[in-house]
């Protein structure tokens, strides 16, 4: 079967289960496949697959027909203009999440020797992306989850970041060490009443921990905010991602620990997405 013929199967077979992006799913699949990129697919329609091949990107095009996240079936996933390695055992990286990205590389991009904490690191995309744009920092990154300190420790490797970056198996009640100017996380911010009217994709797949954040979603956000306190430097910031109607209890919880707020960051749909503070004590 040539690529052409192939495709159209495919693209059929997601486009009936109401997948939108079925066309370039499908090319992607493909793409990873038989590891040719996507101008060679596009251009040679005529070129005969291995009919090996053809059995694994059937398999593989059935995973996204069950709604598997594309990320996850190419183990990939672009964050900040970077590919990151990913699997189900760490939450994929959102466009959103850029915007705490952009905001730390703007305020600390011509400063030296930034000490950075990632708590909640998944992937480590958020560190990673910022000692990649800043050259004169180090950062260490800490999850629960041993697993997902194995993507972020491939991650690095992969980035050549090993000598200014650490990633640790830590609980955030229970790290101490250092003192940091940045503090950023991307917290489990979602109530867990709606965890289950989370769209298949995510809510089948995603890891559960990353996402729920207890019952008002704001369980583990308190805790990064009531330990940044001891953990960053007086002047330092806190970069942290919120979820939606959340800003006035962060805002008071905030106050109560003694940082004030600096910056509110809204993303593309206009929702505020991020809340920047600084430790004025």
């Amino acid at each position: 079967m040539d690529i052409n013929n192939l495709l159209q199967e495919a693209s059929s077979i997601l486009k009936e289960k109401n997948i939108q992006t079925y066309k370039i799913d499908s090319e992607l699949i493909l793409s990873k496949t038989i590891k040719k990129d996507l101008s060679f697919i596009l251009a040679n329609g005529d070129f005969e697959i291995d009919p090996r091949e053809i059995k694994t990107y059937k398999d593989l095009i059935l995973r996204r027909k069950k709604n598997e996240p594309i990320a996850y079936i190419l183990k990939r996933k672009e964050f900040w203009s970077i590919d990151f390695n990913l699997n189900r055992n760490v939450l994929i990286p959102r466009p959103e999440t850029e915007f705490i990205v952009e905001e730390v590389i703007k305020k600390y991009r011509y400063r030296n020797a930034i000490n950075i904490l990632d708590i909640g690191t998944g992937s480590g995309c958020i560190l990673l992306s910022l000692l990649k744009n800043l050259e004169n920092s180090r950062g260490i990154g800490i999850d629960k989850s041993k697993k997902a300190i194995k993507i972020a420790q491939k991650n690095c490797s992969y980035l050549k970041l090993q000598t200014r970056s650490k990633f640790i198996n830590c609980n955030i009640d229970n790290f101490r060490l250092d003192k940091y100017d940045i503090i950023v996380s991307n917290p489990p911010y979602i109530c867990s009443h709606r965890v289950k009217y989370l769209s298949r994709d995510i809510r089948d797949y995603e890891p559960i921990e990353a996402l729920d954040g207890g019952v008002d979603g704001m369980g583990t956000t308190i805790r990064i905010v009531k330990k940044s306190q001891k953990l960053l430097k007086k002047g330092g910031h806190l970069y942290i991602e919120i979820g939606e109607k959340q800003f006035n209890k962060l805002s008071n919880i905030l106050l109560k620990n003694n940082f004030r707020i600096v910056k509110k960051v809204y993303d593309y749909r206009k929702n505020l997405r991020c809340i920047i503070s600084t430790k004025v004590i």
